[in-house]
C-alpha cells in the first residue's frame, strides 16, 4: 500500500513540475504522457536499425534535418559521427559544395552572434527614403498571427530582436504579438489585413499609418505563396478567435479565404504604379513575393524595369515545396515550380536584361539548412527567409496538424490550453540560437570556398550529382552565364569592410 501511495505521490510531483516548467511545450500540454516522446527520441538512434524510416526518408523534413534544427536551437552538439549516412554515389540531384583546395584565404571571425549583413542596400537603387542594409541574410518568412499562435508569433519576434534579423508578419497584419523588439516586414496579401477598408479593398491611409505606428522596415506585396499559389490564403475557422476577428476585421469562427488576386491592380503596369505610390507614401522599400508558374509576368516586369524608372525593391521567390499553412493536396503538391527551378528562371530573365543588380533577391522554400541556403546564394539570392524551420526552432515537431487547430506544441493553433505550453521567452532565445547557427554555418562554408561572404559565391561553387557517377556544375544545370549571380561590386566592397571590422 505504501508503495502505491509513494508511486502516486511521485507521479503527482512529476505532473505538477510538467505543468509549471516552461522549457518543453509538449510536457506542459501533456504532463507525464509527454515524457514518452522524449524517451523514444532519446533511444531512436539505437532502435533505428529495427524500424523502417531512415534518417533521410521522412518528409517534409527528415529526421536529420529536424535534429539539426533542434540541436542548433538548444545550443547542443549538432555534429554527426562516423561519416555520412547518405549514399553519395547513387544519390540523384545531390548537392556538393566545392571547397578551396588550399584552405580558406580569409580569417574567420570569432563573434558569438556571427553577424552576416546583406550585400545590398534594400531600396537603395530606387532611392527610397528609408532604404537600409538588412543586418542579417537569414530572416523569418511570412507566417501570420492566426496561422500561428500568439505565443509563437511573440517568440519569433523576440528571437528576431535577439538575432538582429527581420520578421515578416505574414498576411494577417501587424498584431500586438509582433511588437517585442524585432523589426518587421509587413506583408500585404490580397485580403489587405491591417490596411483593409470596410468593403475589403486596400486602405492606403491605414497602411501609411500602420507603417508610422510600427517598426516596419519594408512592405511585401504577396502575389502568391508556395503552399497554395493561385488560390489565395486560407485560415480555417477553428483558428479565427475573437482577437483574430478583431485584428483582421472578419467574422469570428468562420474560415477566412483571401482572394486569389489583388483588387488594387490586375496588370504589371498597375502593380508598378501601386508599388511606387506605396513607396512614396510610406518611405520604406516595397517588394513582391510570389511562387513561379507562367513566366510572362516576370518577362514584362523585367522589361519595364529595364526601360522605366519604376520597379520593385526586392523579389522574394517562394518554391512550390514551401508552405506553412493549410492547402488542398493538388495545390500543395503540384502547383508552382520548386525553388531551384523557379528562382533560376526568374533570375535569368532579369540578368539577361541587366537589371538583376537593382533588386534584392530573397529565396524561400526549405532553405533553412546550410547546404540548401548556400545553393540559394550560388543562384543569386541576397537573403533567405525561413518558415517551417523557424517553427521547429520554437517547438514544432512536424505533427502536421497545422490545418486542424490542434497543434500539440502550441505553435500553429489558437487553442488556449495548447498555446500556454509555449513560453515565448524560452522559445525566442531558441529561435535566435538557430538563426545565429545558420549564419555561422553559411559563413564557414563560404570561407571553405575561399569567399568572405555568401554573396561572393557563384554557381561554379557547387555541383549536382546525377546518381550515375557523374555531376554537373550548378551554372550548367540552370543555364547561368559567368558573373550573373554576383551582386554589384561597390556594395561588396562595403560589405567586406563591414565584415572585416
Amino acid at each position: 500500500m505504501e508503495f502505491w501511495i509513494a508511486s502516486g505521490g511521485l507521479l503527482l510531483v512529476v505532473v505538477l513540475y510538467d505543468l509549471i516548467q516552461t522549457k518543453h511545450a509538449i510536457l506542459r500540454n501533456f504532463p507525464l504522457v509527454g515524457h514518452l516522446r522524449y524517451l523514444l527520441e532519446s533511444v531512436g538512434p539505437e532502435l533505428r536499425q529495427y524500424i523502417v524510416t531512415s534518417n533521410d526518408e521522412e518528409l517534409p523534413f527528415s529526421r536529420d534535418q529536424r535534429r539539426w534544427v533542434y540541436s542548433s536551437a538548444k545550443k547542443q552538439n549538432n555534429y554527426s559521427g562516423f561519416g555520412t549516412d547518405n549514399d553519395l554515389e547513387r544519390s540523384n540531384n545531390y548537392l556538393i559544395i566545392k571547397h578551396h583546395t588550399l584552405g580558406p584565404s580569409v580569417e574567420p571571425r570569432h563573434d558569438e552572434m556571427y553577424p552576416l549583413p546583406c550585400a545590398k542596400v534594400l531600396g537603395g537603387p530606387r532611392g527610397r527614403r528609408d532604404a537600409f542594409r538588412p543586418r542579417s541574410v537569414v530572416n523569418i518568412s511570412g507566417m501570420s498571427f492566426g496561422s500561428l499562435s500568439s505565443a509563437a508569433v511573440q517568440a519569433m519576434n523576440r528571437g528576431a530582436a535577439i538575432a538582429g534579423c527581420l520578421h515578416n508578419t505574414g498576411e494577417g497584419g501587424v498584431s500586438p504579438h509582433h511588437l517585442h523588439g524585432g523589426d518587421l516586414i509587413w506583408q500585404l496579401g490580397t485580403g489587405y489585413f491591417g490596411a483593409r477598408a470596410s468593403d475589403g479593398a486596400f486602405d492606403r491611409d491605414a497602411c501609411v499609418q500602420g507603417v508610422q505606428d510600427h517598426p516596419v522596415r519594408a512592405i511585401e506585396i504577396k502575389l502568391s505563396q508556395g503552399a497554395k499559389p493561385g488560390l489565395g490564403g486560407v485560415l480555417p475557422g477553428e483558428k479565427v478567435s475573437a482577437e483574430i476577428s478583431r485584428i483582421r476585421g472578419v467574422p469570428m469562427g468562420q474560415t477566412v479565404i483571401s482572394p486569389p488576386g489583388h483588387r488594387s491592380f490586375s496588370t504589371v503596369d498597375e502593380m508598378l504604379d501601386f508599388v511606387e505610390d506605396l513607396a512614396d507614401a510610406t518611405g520604406v522599400p516595397v517588394g513582391i513575393k510570389s511562387a513561379v508558374g507562367q513566366l510572362e509576368f516576370w518577362t514584362e516586369l523585367a522589361d519595364r524595369m529595364a526601360s522605366e524608372e519604376r520597379g520593385v525593391d526586392y523579389i522574394a521567390i517562394d518554391g512550390g515545396e514551401g508552405g506553412t499553412g493549410a492547402a488542398p493536396f493538388a495545390f500543395s503538391d503540384h502547383v508552382a515550380l520548386p525553388f531551384k527551378v523557379g528562382f533560376s528562371r526568374v533570375y535569368r530573365i532579369f540578368a539577361e536584361r541587366g537589371v538583376h543588380h537593382d533588386v534584392v533577391w530573397v529565396g524561400s522554400g526549405k532553405l533553412g539548412f546550410p547546404e540548401t541556403g548556400l545553393l540559394a546564394f550560388c543562384l543569386g539570392a541576397d537573403m533567405i527567409a525561413v518558415g517551417r524551420e523557424a517553427m521547429m526552432a520554437v517547438g514544432c515537431i512536424q505533427a502536421q496538424r497545422c490545418h486542424t487547430g490542434h497543434c500539440p506544441t502550441g505553435v500553429a493553433t489558437q487553442n488556449k490550453w495548447l498555446v500556454r505550453g509555449l513560453d515565448p521567452t524560452h522559445k525566442g532565445a531558441r529561435l535566435a540560437n538557430y538563426i545565429v547557427t545558420l549564419r555561422k554555418e553559411l559563413t564557414r562554408l563560404s570561407h571553405a570556398c575561399g569567399c568572405l561572404h555568401p554573396a561572393l559565391l557563384t554557381a561554379e561553387h557547387m555541383e549536382i550529382l546525377d546518381g550515375n557517377f557523374g555531376s554537373r556544375p550548378v551554372s550548367e544545370v540552370f543555364g547561368y552565364e559567368p558573373g550573373w549571380e554576383l551582386c554589384s561590386q561597390p556594395d561588396l566592397a562595403k560589405v567586406e569592410r563591414l565584415m572585416g571590422s
